[in-house]
């Protein structure tokens, strides 16, 4: 075999890439590589053109026949929680690369390397930059604020569940202040769970609700005991944030996510509510 032959036996860069979880599937259509995206997980939203690519995943399942049947040239997951389904691809020899961001910081690196892993460092440093012009914009608009509301994000309602690091860091950076912000270092959500009661002892003035994959209900959260007399629900302050928006580590977060909870929390601060979808919704940001 030539030389020729053996340097280019392999292409320079991943011309075919499954992706596990939605963020490094839109990271790759914003850098201009969507078209090497061959397989995505079931519940990708974002962007629409993705979501007619083979569906061969969903968090913590994936259909390795059918992954393999596309021919990676490499796979893309994210967590902890997705390494058994990344040791078994490596055990089919389909090269896998994990992130495990939780921050806003690791948010932006791992869309650097996601560039970089397929050749568009280039693309993905812009997008980095414009993702972090954003930030800056909301960071510089909160100090406009007349308060810091106290609030409370919730993940998840049953354990309850408080944000993840980059959620509570969002909350913070768009003008608000986190009442559980101690417990963002931890990694895992069982290290976030919470007491109602202990909330409603920090009495929130906004709570956003977030429930991975389901609607939020409010009269659940009005329900909880002792919340009759939290000043997020004397005063209506009572919100959602589709978990497809903010709870997927990566450009919705920065983008659509962070710019509902900064319309969230300057509402509060200046002692607004924001509409409803329809009646009996909980409170949204995502209008026009």
């Amino acid at each position: 075999m030539g030389v020729d032959a053996l340097l280019h036996a392999a292409p320079t860069y991943p011309r075919r890439v499954v992706c596990l979880t939605e963020e490094t599937t839109e990271v790759l259509y914003r850098i201009g590589a969507g078209d090497r995206v061959v397989g995505v997980s079931g519940y990708t939203v974002r962007p629409k053109e993705a979501r007619t690519k083979p569906k061969v995943s969903s968090f913590l399942d994936a259909d390795f026949d059918k992954i393999l049947a596309l021919k990676p040239e490499l796979v893309l997951g994210f967590s902890d929680l997705q390494a058994d389904l990344g040791r078994e691809l490596c055990k089919r020899g389909v090269p896998v690369f994990l992130f495990n961001q939780r921050s806003i910081a690791e948010i932006l690196q791992a869309v650097r390397i996601t560039g970089a892993l397929v050749g568009l460092a280039d693309a993905a440093d812009a997008l980095a930059k414009e993702l972090e012009a954003n930030l800056r914009r909301h960071a510089e608009n909160a100090t406009k604020l007349p308060k810091r509301p106290r609030v409370f994000f919730e993940e998840w309602h049953e354990p309850l569940i408080s944000g993840i690091r980059w959620c509570s860091e969002l909350v913070e950076l768009v003008g608000g202040e986190d009442v559980c912000a101690p417990l963002r270092i931890e990694q895992g959500a069982k290290g976030r769970i919470v007491d109602a009661k202990d909330i409603a002892a920090k009495d929130p003035e906004v709570v956003i609700a977030s429930w991975c994959g389901r609607k939020a209900q409010e009269k659940l959260i009005r329900a909880r005991p002792g919340w009759d007399t939290v000043s997020a629900v004397k005063h209506d302050q009572l919100y959602e944030v589709k978990s497809t928006f903010i709870l997927q580590p990566g450009p919705a977060a920065l983008t659509d996510g962070v710019d509902q909870l900064a319309r969230i929390v300057a509402a509060a601060a200046n002692g607004q509510t924001l509409p409803r979808p329809r009646p009996g919704d909980l409170r949204r940001a995502d209008g026009p």
